[in-house]
């Protein structure tokens, strides 16, 4: 008789811990796509294209160690468009130390230096992408490229950050 009784609370927990709770579910959206072009339309990530990039380098600032790479995919649309695809791999900081006092709704900041290099010269930028965090929701929310806002969160838009150099 006690085998059943165990038996019984044994499966009745099991349901019970198979339910399913869906607002502790946190949607993710951290996928940043950075497409740069020159004044006359050259995709400017193309190595094959006159004038173009020939390396891209990402390095976080906020990394442990002062050559701190930034993992990212170059990846190509249908039409051979190049743009880099940026995940994470950089380090989010607390934007502003007075976001910590609030547990349910912050802000996190990475900075990352984009060295461009071409055949006779490198330049480097900074990309800086503020993310908001709440219990249901981390997502990229600004995105700034040498200090200059390229892209702010519209609901349902894919981060798209299009640079014209």
């Amino acid at each position: 008789m006690r085998n059943v009784i165990f038996g019984i609370l044994v499966v009745f927990f099991a349901l019970l811990s198979c339910r399913s709770d869906e607002d502790s579910i946190q949607r993710i959206d951290q996928t940043l796509n950075l497409y740069m072009r020159n004044s006359a339309g050259v995709d400017l990530l193309n190595p094959k294209k006159s004038g173009a990039y020939t390396s891209i380098v990402m390095n976080d600032f906020n990394g442990l160690q002062d050559i701190a790479p930034v993992n990212f995919a170059l990846r190509a649309t249908a039409d051979s468009t190049l743009y880099i695809e940026y995940v994470d791999g950089a380090r989010r900081v607390i934007a502003n130390p007075s976001d910590s006092i609030s547990p349910q709704d912050r802000t996190y900041e990475s900075r990352i230096r984009v060295d461009l290099r071409t055949a006779s010269d490198t330049i480097s930028d900074v990309l800086r992408i503020q993310y908001h965090w709440t219990p249901s929701v981390f997502e990229i929310s600004r995105v700034f490229y040498n200090n200059e806002p390229v892209f702010t969160k519209q609901p349902g838009v894919p981060n798209v950050v299009r640079i014209l150099k």
